[in-house]
């Protein structure tokens, strides 16, 4: 028995057979229903099964014919021109934050502690516009382009591995993305080549000693306190130390939990944080010296020490060929106004980065901002975006990856 059909009527009313072609082919009103569809309806990480079949029916109803499901809930559908020549990709993130949204818009989100606060909604919003738009310019694609919806981009492990696994990168040459950014205004596009953000790896130590002691007579027993305190100076001392101070890397200790009374030593001690690097050799580096630091501190004050350290995301390295693309594409469409060359890389991270360290890519910075409601920061229980960038962020990419066809970059 078939699923109901979950479109919205604003969306229906815009893509129906019968409806005027003026009005169909309305891109802003396209695109801002569906971005609100989804603003409304989030959902976390491998649990986008409605959002899956959203977006499964706004390209069937294109007369598109996607493929999947791929890595639990994602997707992907091919537009092969009408030219023959190699094939590129566009991916799009679908997940939300486990976080409650505090604005008070009319589409707000319905699903209480759940939002698209990091801009996944109009990254997927972008993702159909130019599957569309790429349906209507075949006649222009000298080979085929995939564009591939991925779940989890916030979680760890993340989306992206599961999504090359199962082979969405086959046969491509090369994948773009995008990402919205609040600091840019509307119609500003950031672009940067080289290291665009860095890579994201989670630690967490634990200091053990044989037992608690007592607090006016430390040298009796093992002070996991002042030992952790002392793992924890050598791990802020590392960057710019043991790495070329030039290269971007900050270490961040987020969390630390010891003790219950204030004349008691606890007999343990966790804390952990985050590590990120712009630059490879410096990741694998101060990885190595956080397990061997707190070893080493841990076996002079006699504790025992446990390190644990989640891989996360690597670094988006973005290739300069591409972005040389994307930059000719918005000069020739918008002047070089509407470009912002980044002067350095973001310490966020970005699982789209997993991709690239099997193709060449690039990841474009998309400028959302046009006032204070749409200037909160991302992951802010407010943050919003100004849904005029939408379409020409949509025809942007699309003419990317048809110069990209056209133009052969990667030679």
């Amino acid at each position: 028995m078939s699923e109901e059909p979950i479109l919205p009527a604003a969306i229906t009313r815009v893509l129906r057979e019968d409806t005027p072609p003026e009005i169909r082919q309305d891109l802003p009103t396209l695109l801002t229903a569906i971005r609100h569809h989804l603003h409304m309806n989030p959902e976390l990480g491998l649990q986008e099964f409605e959002t899956a079949r959203f977006i499964r029916e706004v390209l069937e109803m294109h007369g598109l014919v996607p493929e999947g499901p791929v890595a639990v809930t994602g997707l992907y559908v091919d537009i092969k021109g009408a030219h023959p020549g190699p094939a590129v990709g566009f991916r799009a993130d679908m997940d939300a934050l486990p976080i409650q949204d505090g604005k008070q818009v009319p589409y707000a989100s319905q699903r209480p502690g759940v939002a698209h606060l990091c801009g996944h909604d109009v990254h997927t919003t972008v993702g159909l516009g130019v599957a569309l738009l790429l349906a209507r310019l075949r006649d222009r694609l000298h080979g085929t382009v995939r564009v591939f919806f991925q779940p989890n981009e916030e979680g760890i492990p993340s989306g992206a591995p599961l999504m090359m696994r199962e082979g969405v990168l086959d046969g491509l040459e090369a994948v773009y993305a995008i990402h919205v950014d609040p600091t840019l205004p509307v119609g500003v596009y950031g672009l940067i080549t080289g290291p665009a953000t860095a890579s994201a790896d989670r630690f967490r130590v634990l200091v053990q000693g044989p037992s608690t002691g007592h607090s006016a007579r430390p040298h009796q027993s093992v002070d996991t306190i002042w030992v952790a305190t002392q793992i924890m100076n050598t791990f802020y001392q590392l960057v710019g130390r043991v790495t070329d101070a030039r290269n971007d890397a900050v270490l961040a200790i987020t969390r630390i939990h010891g003790g219950e009374a204030d004349n008691v030593i606890p007999d343990r001690v966790a804390f952990g944080g985050t590590l990120r690097c712009t630059v490879r050799e410096d990741r694998d580096l101060l990885k190595a010296y956080l397990s061997r630091a707190a070893s080493e501190i841990g076996a002079l004050h006699r504790a025992r020490i446990e390190v644990d350290i989640d891989d996360g995301a690597p670094a988006v390295v973005n290739d300069p060929r591409l972005i040389d693309n994307v930059r000719r594409t918005i000069l020739e469409a918008d002047g070089p106004s509407a470009i912002f060359e980044i002067p350095r890389p973001s310490l966020g991270a970005e699982d789209f980065a997993y991709y690239l360290e099997a193709v060449p890519g690039a990841l474009i910075r998309v400028g959302t901002s046009s006032g204070p409601a749409t200037s909160h920061p991302l992951h802010d229980a407010c943050f919003d975006v100004d849904e005029r960038a939408l379409a020409p962020t949509a025809r942007l990419m699309a003419h990317v990856l048809v110069n990209h066809l056209r133009n052969r970059p990667l030679g």
